[in-house]
């Protein structure tokens, strides 16, 4: 089974935690319901949908909390099962995303973004 980390925000659920999640029901009775704005359990929700096992990290607020991305980031590099897929909605910050692709290269990984996210990443060089 393909697997993709995905950091976001959530209405329940402990920051810091992997959370594994394979179906709907459980995403819903872990995680709540996605606040205003955030993005990370809609693709949450795609990706379950396609079948997908989901390593979910909540985080205090997208793209601005990089010590949830970076914890994410480190368990993730312990894992002996392949991330299959990162996405981080919401990151724009060069650091996070520089961490992103060290692991990105590690598992041959492909990054999933938004258009958003792309162009704030290229305009910060």
């Amino acid at each position: 089974m393909h697997r993709i980390a995905l950091f976001g925000e959530a209405e329940k659920g402990a920051f810091n935690t992997p959370h594994i999640l394979r179906e709907l029901p459980h995403l819903m009775d872990r995680l709540g319901n996605p606040p205003k704005e955030s993005e990370g359990l809609f693709f949450a929700i795609q990706s379950i949908l396609y079948n997908r096992e989901i390593i979910f990290f909540r985080v205090e607020v997208e793209g601005f909390s990089p010590l949830d991305y970076y914890c994410g980031l480190k368990y993730l590099a312990q894992c002996k099962e392949p991330v299959h897929a990162l996405c981080l909605p919401g990151v724009g910050d060069p650091e996070i995303l520089e961490a992103t692709q060290s692991l990105c290269e590690i598992y041959n990984s492909f990054l999933i973004t938004n258009q958003k996210d792309l162009y704030d990443y290229l305009t910060s060089h």
